[in-house]
């Protein structure tokens, strides 16, 4: 079997025979890698780099967050939440990676990220906050398991405040969105409405998950790795039982596209954000889904089952 290295950046180039001839390189030392992908030497000179980096990001925030990546923390959290944490850490790598663990725990560091978080939170406070709160949370696991022995960032002033009480759908959002609605978006936000889940788990959701009276369920928040996350009872409103016994059953999972075929993250994203703007839903609403569980909107006999009437 062919073990898959990454960091492997491949250069082809036109010898004076017009050969073409394909050089690799490690591509985070730059350091070049000896014979044919696969081969022993190509191996033997990829782990001589890869230790070569480990040496010399040792005792630095660079060698810190590589051994984050490697901690129970690290493998714990979700795939789209690593992408994050990665994109934030080059830039804390290009613009601190020298640093040595003695300046980490100083006072001087702190002041630095302070003074570069208050002039980019100037345009961007949410970008920045998340970029301070991903270092401080390296920081943090280092103070408890490893040098440094202080998180110096711990309790930043953030500057993004995060009011979400104008987010909360009304019941007359939702008679508006439902009045304009296809009924695959009709179907999502009874979904949304009646069972509080996040629109990862309302996509995902299948037909053999509902009983006529609950939907059994596991939310995609609460896996980790290695375990599944509990199954869950989600009793049925009796919108939501007459919506989903009255609904056309075209695939395994409830919420398909008109085609039948199971949403994709980004047209479910494009076609509740057109069919809020068609509604005149408040801005602050569109961009999301799970606003619609805090409403009291379920609660209202007023609000209309879309399917029921039908």
């Amino acid at each position: 079997m062919r073990a898959r290295l990454k960091g492997i950046n491949p250069i082809r180039r036109k010898l004076a025979s017009g050969e073409i001839k394909t050089y690799y390189y490690h591509r985070a030392s730059g350091m070049p890698l000896a014979g044919e992908p696969g081969a022993p030497e190509f191996i033997a000179s990829y782990a001589s780099a890869e230790d070569s980096m480990r040496r010399r990001n040792s005792g630095s925030l660079s060698g810190l967050i590589r051994d984050f990546e490697k901690t129970n923390k690290w493998r714990r959290l979700a795939e789209s939440t690593k992408a994050e944490y990665r994109r934030v850490f080059v830039f804390w790598d290009s613009k601190f990676g020298t640093c040595p663990h003695a300046a980490l725990e100083d006072k001087k560091f702190r002041a630095a990220v302070v003074k570069w978080h208050d002039e980019f939170s100037e345009a961007k406070p949410r970008e920045a906050d998340n970029r301070v709160a991903i270092l401080a949370r390296v920081l943090s696991w280092a103070a408890k398991d490893g040098p440094p022995n202080v998180n110096v960032l711990e309790g930043f002033e953030r500057a993004y405040s995060n009011d979400r009480s104008d987010i909360i759908w009304l019941p007359e959002h939702v008679e508006a969105f439902l009045e304009v609605a296809s009924p695959e978006m009709q179907l999502a936000m009874v979904l949304a409405l009646h069972t509080g889940q996040r629109q990862a788990d309302i996509r995902k959701l299948a037909w053999g998950q509902y009983d006529g009276a609950t939907i059994k369920l596991r939310q995609g928040k609460r896996k980790r790795i290695g375990r599944e996350a509990p199954l869950i009872d989600v009793p049925c409103t009796k919108a939501l039982k007459t919506t989903l016994d009255s609904a056309e059953r075209r695939a395994t999972v409830t919420l398909t596209t008109k085609t039948g075929v199971a949403f994709k993250k980004r047209y479910f994203a494009r076609l509740w954000e057109e069919t809020c703007k068609a509604a005149c839903i408040p801005k602050t609403c569109i961009s999301t889904i799970s606003g619609v569980r805090r409403s009291p909107c379920s609660q209202k006999s007023n609000v209309r089952c879309p399917r029921s009437s039908q």
